[in-house]
């Protein structure tokens, strides 16, 4: 039996009027999503718990199998992993986003319009990272570059500090939400005046894109110790996903982690590339597990784009689930399939929330018969609730009545 897992990150929504009162999911045309439902089963879990902020950190780790409440110790020491950094048990460790603020104001005035930087590529944001290394590394603290916007910030024996998430403050004026931590915000408005007009970010203003014109610090946590996945499950697991927290988590449980050539994080990623590194996973490098995570859901939400959410889930779908099944199918091979987000994003706050998310769960050896669709209201109308999601992993590898 193979077990694989498909997360699409922030795919769960609220019903949207532009979508007559559907949402994203509902609206979608999911065949092959559509196609487990009807085989197998439908419910609603718990991801986020009670009292925890509804972060993909803390969603994926339940939805691997792990409880927030106790493995959980902050999103970037996670993200840190995946990047390489050493740290010590006293070490702070801050993701950093470069984002998009507006320009003419002072500092605390300014407005962020964009978490993201317009989906910043890699490589001009590692320039924009040399130009901070350059102004703040030191034997206290030092930089690295992530992926997209997504970076790492190391505060040797630092100090925790209450932080805020950008995309959770877009449009709005940036002062109530900066750090009380002076050192913290002191870089912050300087890195605005580093990275305003560096070249990087006046050739992407000339080609009509946002700037990454200043650092926001946010998700800090100190080392994390997450527990091998082989030794919890007894399988031997792989991660598939464009973004440093899922690889980071992987590195922490002793994962095999597949990079992807093309794998962005958005909505261009290369969704074929993802099924066929799951596909080689499972049918020729001996993997017992896959976790295929695909943010561009997430993206799309934070975005408020309607219709490019409404696309990513289609090709999730069609490009992503589809083949994976197709080509389980055709190997002869026995698997289960759990299909779930990890938290909603609602294109109405443009934000993650706590909420239940729907989850379909699969099993080619005992296919069931009926007409069902995988959506937030079929999924809840079953009545079918998982309160703790680390819960459902159990239930995807062992159980025997679904």
């Amino acid at each position: 039996m193979k077990y694989i897992v498909v997360l699409g990150d922030g795919m769960s929504d609220e019903p949207i009027e532009a979508l007559g009162g559907k949402t994203p999911l509902e609206y979608a045309s999911t065949p092959a999503m559509d196609a487990l439902a009807c085989g197998g089963s439908l419910g609603m879990v718990q991801n986020v718990p009670e009292g925890m902020h509804p972060g993909s950190e803390v969603a994926n780790l339940s939805v691997m199998g792990y409880d927030p409440k106790t493995d959980f110790t902050g999103r970037s020491p996670l993200e840190a992993l995946s990047v390489g950094v050493k740290m010590e048990p006293d070490d702070i460790i801050f993701r950093c986003n470069v984002v998009t603020l507006t320009e003419n104001e002072p500092y605390a005035e300014k407005t962020i319009l964009d978490h993201s930087s317009g989906e910043i590529s890699t490589p001009e944001a590692d320039q924009l990272m040399d130009a901070i290394r350059a102004n703040f590394n030191n034997e206290e603290f030092q930089f690295y570059t992530g992926t997209s916007y997504r970076h790492i910030m190391v505060w040797k024996h630092g100090r925790l500090a209450k932080l805020e998430p950008p995309h959770d403050h877009l449009t709005q004026v940036i002062g109530p939400y900066l750090p009380e931590e002076p050192v913290l915000r002191e870089f912050m408005e300087r890195s605005f005046d580093i990275l305003n007009n560096h070249p990087v970010n006046l050739k992407r203003a000339a080609e009509g894109k946002r700037k990454g014109n200043s650092l926001w610090y946010w998700g800090a946590g100190t080392k994390p110790s997450i527990g091998s996945f082989a030794e919890k499950t007894g399988l031997k697991g792989a991660m598939i996903s464009a973004v440093d927290l899922l690889k980071g988590i992987a590195v922490g449980a002793g994962m095999r982690i597949y990079t992807v050539e093309g794998a962005t994080g958005s909505l261009d990623t290369n969704w074929e590339g993802k099924a066929q590194a799951a596909i080689d996973a499972l049918l020729k490098d001996g993997c017992d597990f896959a976790y295929i995570h695909v943010e561009a859901p997430d993206e799309m939400g934070h975005q408020g784009l309607v219709a490019e959410k409404v696309q990513s889930i289609e090709y999730l779908d069609t490009r992503v689930i589809g083949p994976i099944m197709q080509a389980m199918e055709d190997a002869g091979e026995d698997y289960r399939m759990l299909v779930l987000p990890d938290h909603p994003t609602p294109i109405r706050i443009r934000t993650h929330s706590s909420d239940p998310v729907p989850y379909v769960l699969y099993d080619s050896t005992r296919q069931q018969r009926k007409k069902a669709r995988y959506t937030e209201a079929e999924a809840k109308a079953t009545g079918t609730f998982v309160p703790h999601g680390y819960e459902l992993l159990v239930t995807l590898l062992h159980s025997e009545d679904r």
